[in-house]
């Protein structure tokens, strides 16, 4: 275990954890998202979290939690071993994390993400007819992705 996970658990040992996780939620498109169809987040020399992100959900629709997504593009971009994930994962979640609301795959890429009822995700294009059905199912919370730019 790296030295600043171990100091770090020993502060956070007993604080709560957070979580990025919703329940029967649609995240919708941003209100100024600059597509009118969505896009593959390109690839590019360092991958983006909206490329992890985006491959994660894409081969496995329902299979992780937005915590599990979030952790492991962090755990990618900072080259956390597997051994030290688990602590590693205490660590991140003792403070707040941004949730897909945030993501450039709703904000800036055209993606609607869709939390099941066990808070599992999946991700839809905007102009596709599963994304305009879950927009329309009244069973389904829907929560708008954060704007790009402020009012």
């Amino acid at each position: 275990m790296s030295f600043f996970i171990h100091l770090t658990l020993s502060r956070f040992n007993n604080m709560k954890l957070h979580t990025t996780n919703y329940k029967n939620t649609f995240i919708e498109t941003s209100e100024d998202i600059p597509v009118s169809k969505a896009e593959i987040p390109p690839v590019k020399r360092n991958r983006t979290l909206a490329d992890i992100q985006f491959e994660m959900i894409t081969e496995h629709p329902y299979k992780f939690t937005s915590d599990d997504v979030m952790f492991e593009c962090y755990a990618q971009k900072n080259d956390i071993s597997l051994k030290d994930r688990a602590d590693a994962r205490r660590v991140f979640f003792s403070k707040g994390q941004a949730c897909f609301r945030s993501s450039a795959l709703a904000k800036r890429y055209g993606f609607g993400i869709h939390h099941n009822s066990e808070g599992k995700v999946a991700i839809f294009p905007m102009e596709g007819e599963d994304y305009k059905n879950l927009v329309n199912d009244d069973a389904v919370t829907k929560v708008k992705a954060m704007r790009n730019k402020r009012k």
